[in-house]
């Protein structure tokens, strides 16, 4: 499946900006089941790429001049389910093993992820998913796993944690992923988080949250041991008062936006961004 992606982050600020540093992990890269065709960021700063400790193909991102808004696109083309070169490791497996301030589980997730100790990972993925109901505004970004489980309820990121926890705890190498997601209806417009958990010596994709394997509609962009090591967008600033951020994400089948709705999505992220800034 060959799909056209385009995302776009609208940051505002109350006050003028002198500085600005981000991380930016807005790339993905060509892998065993995807293969990128073209891709561009467009942004108003120094963009220095560089490969992380993940293996991510990251940005680091500086504005040195005053500004009181900021926006971050991306796009481009990548094609799913295409055979391509073998995934080229960069750290040992067992390092997803290591537990995260939000991935630690406790008794309760350790207690619930034993009765699938000798079951398929997709047991235990349903299991969950029927345990945590999706829910937004139920959790934060910063919502450890043993929390979202405990509320049973949480988004695509708590699901993808409590997973996570669930599979350490049984000695199950797992990693977090954040990408893209296309839907027929095109419902998701936001980025999309999922898990691979290291099975029979390979990684196996389970999106959680829709309770699939990950396939050809999944985008991958970087992984890492939570959501903070996968993050799209990480970073400071200096001053600038009060922030409001708002994103965007256009999924579709080779078609790009027309310049009139690109210019609809932009109008809907400043007044969102707006809003977020009160």
């Amino acid at each position: 499946m060959r799909l056209t992606i385009e995302h776009q982050t609208q940051y505002v600020y109350s006050e003028m900006v002198p500085y600005t540093i981000q991380q930016l992990r807005l790339t993905p890269r060509t892998d065993p089941r995807q293969q990128v065709r073209h891709w561009e960021i467009k942004v108003a700063g120094q963009l220095t790429p560089f490969a992380d400790a993940f293996g991510n193909l990251a940005h680091t991102l500086v504005v040195d001049q005053p500004h009181q808004a900021l926006l971050i696109t991306v796009s481009g083309e990548v094609e799913t389910g295409a055979a391509t070169s073998a995934d080229k490791a960069t750290l040992p497996v067992t390092v997803f093993l290591r537990d995260t301030p939000l991935t630690q589980p406790d008794d309760a997730i350790m207690a619930f992820a034993k009765d699938f100790a000798h079951a398929p990972a997709q047991a235990l993925m349903q299991a969950l998913r029927d345990r945590m109901q999706y829910s937004k505004g139920a959790t934060e970004v910063n919502t450890p796993a043993a929390l979202a489980f405990e509320l049973g309820k949480g988004v695509c990121q708590d699901h993808a944690h409590a997973f996570i926890a669930c599979c350490r705890s049984l000695g199950w190498p797992a990693r977090y992923v954040s990408g893209y997601l296309f839907t027929e209806d095109g419902s998701l417009m936001q980025t999309h988080a999922w898990v691979e958990v290291w099975q029979q010596e390979t990684w196996l994709g389970l999106d959680v949250s829709n309770g699939i394997p990950v396939d050809e509609t999944h985008v991958k962009l970087a992984v890492g041991l939570d959501y903070r090591s996968a993050s799209p967008v990480t970073g400071s600033r200096m001053g600038g008062g009060q922030e409001g951020m708002a994103s965007m994400v256009s999924v579709n089948r080779q078609t790009a936006l027309s310049e009139a709705q690109r210019q609809a999505h932009l109008q809907q992220l400043r007044e969102q961004a707006q809003a977020a800034q009160q």
